[in-house]
């Protein structure tokens, strides 16, 4: 069994992190999951929440607003939707994620009411996650 694993952050905007990595906690939309070296294959999407990266110098958390991740025996491939180190997050961008999250639960067809709750209600907890107060 390998001790690490190739792990990629890719963002639209910019690739977030590359490294070799021991574990990675995915915020999966079906609940929290751990990917380590020689993981069987699985692709899933993401929620909004806190991504953790084990390496070798300790960890890094990533807030990540949506996306999918790819988990393979070799690596961990995560296309965020949006995603940046939790130590660059403020208060402003969260209070603006929170604020596009209640925008879409107002504006929701009936058949995603719930499914648009869900993601706020993930939006306002990956806030107070990493110590601020959600608003808008």
């Amino acid at each position: 069994m390998a001790d690490t694993m190739q792990f990629d952050l890719v963002a639209p905007e910019r690739r977030v992190a590359s490294e070799q990595a021991m574990q990675v906690v995915i915020p999966g939309n079906e609940g929290d999951l751990t990917a380590m070296p020689d993981h069987a294959p699985l692709i899933t999407t993401l929620r909004p929440g806190v991504l953790e990266v084990f390496t070798a110098k300790g960890s890094q958390k990533y807030v990540v607003t949506g996306g999918f991740a790819e988990i393979t025996a070799e690596g961990v491939t995560v296309l965020a939707e949006r995603s940046h180190p939790v130590e660059e997050v403020t208060q402003e961008m969260i209070n603006e994620m929170v604020a596009a999250a209640r925008a879409a639960h107002k504006e929701a067809h009936a058949d995603l009411v719930d499914a648009s709750a869900k993601m706020l209600a993930d939006m306002v907890a990956m806030g107070t996650h990493v110590g601020f107060e959600p608003k808008d």
